[in-house]
């Protein structure tokens, strides 16, 4: 432990409380914050992200954020390589790394050291699959990868192409599943001395905080966003162009279906996929849970604190803070 450089995550669902938080914590720990969301690496994608403002930072760095243009891809890959450089050297700085965001892919590939196969890409066949996609729909593509990795298709919506395709070419290329490479690779022991903090509540609560939150999208301007985006050459197939918010007021804008259509299908979007957070979440082994609906902000935070003194990630606020060392 002594060698691992302290790291402290906080995740969980869409919509849950977690930019609040992560500020409050961060400001307590000295730590600066890298975003653990695939979506908000993006520029000029502030509204559909719900990215946060620089006001909203309250003077705590912010890293990941507004690194890349729309017509970039971002990737699993990319994140755990730009985060170690980050956790190094917010660490050589003194500081405290803090994770927070909710693509819980991307975590467990940090926190495990997971390292992605280095078998050469097959272009060839990845377009084949893409064709096939436009072709059939999404799901036809995502009903051949439950056919030979139906653990692994479970954790992968049908919309996520790219994941369905890598998935699929995996299989090709090595007869195994993609599920069981990372079984095996999230065995491997992580470099970090790290808590895993998420937050939940119960679903009411988090639904209803989506169905609002994308009310207020709307009259923020979402659409006059996503249409800014496709005046300057954003298409559908677009990584940043397949997030939330994005592929919904694409369709409407294309004439698709409805307003109406599109919001509804939104708010069921966005629910759907913070229930999916929350099964991955609760799939992992060394997560600390903290019950929103249970517990104030105040409670959670000083759970988390007593924690990261326990775990030695943290230290100096029980020189000062004379509850905490008398608890």
């Amino acid at each position: 432990m002594d060698n691992k450089l302290p790291l402290v995550v906080l995740t969980g669902p869409t919509a849950v409380g977690k930019t609040d938080l992560s500020i409050k914590l961060a400001k307590m720990i000295n730590a600066e914050i890298i975003s653990a969301d695939s979506m908000q690496v993006y520029k000029r994608m502030d509204i559909g992200t719900a990215k946060i403002k620089n006001e909203e930072m309250d003077g705590v760095i912010h890293h990941m954020i507004d690194i890349l243009e729309p017509t970039e891809d971002f990737n699993v890959v990319m994140f755990v390589n730009m985060a170690k450089d980050l956790i190094n050297d917010i660490s050589k700085r003194g500081h405290i790394p803090l994770i927070a965001g909710g693509t819980g892919f991307y975590i467990q590939a940090l926190l495990k050291n997971v390292e992605f196969t280095s078998h050469d890409s097959d272009p060839s066949f990845r377009e084949n699959l893409s064709e096939y996609a436009k072709e059939h729909g999404a799901k036809a593509l995502h009903d051949r990868l439950k056919k030979v990795d139906p653990e692994y298709a479970d954790e992968v919506h049908f919309n996520n192409i790219k994941r369905v395709i890598r998935a699929l070419e995996y299989y090709e290329q090595t007869g195994e599943k993609f599920s069981d490479h990372n079984k095996r690779e999230a065995l491997r022991g992580s470099p970090y001395n790290y808590a895993y903090f998420v937050l939940g509540d119960i679903r009411e609560n988090v639904y209803s905080r989506i169905n609002k939150r994308v009310d207020i999208m709307l009259e923020n301007g979402l659409i006059d966003e996503v249409r800014a985006l496709l005046k300057e050459g954003c298409t559908s197939d677009m990584v940043s162009m397949q997030g939330l918010g994005y592929k919904e007021i694409i369709g409407y804008l294309n004439g698709e279906y409805s307003y109406d259509e599109a919001v509804t299908m939104l708010k069921k979007e966005t629910r759907h996929f913070a229930k999916r957070q929350l099964t991955w979440f609760r799939r992992e082994k060394d997560t600390i849970w903290f019950d929103k609906s249970e517990l104030s902000n105040d409670d959670i935070l000083d759970g988390m604190i007593r924690i990261l003194i326990n775990r030695h990630i943290f230290s100096n606020t029980a020189d000062n803070d004379p509850d905490i060392q008398q608890n």
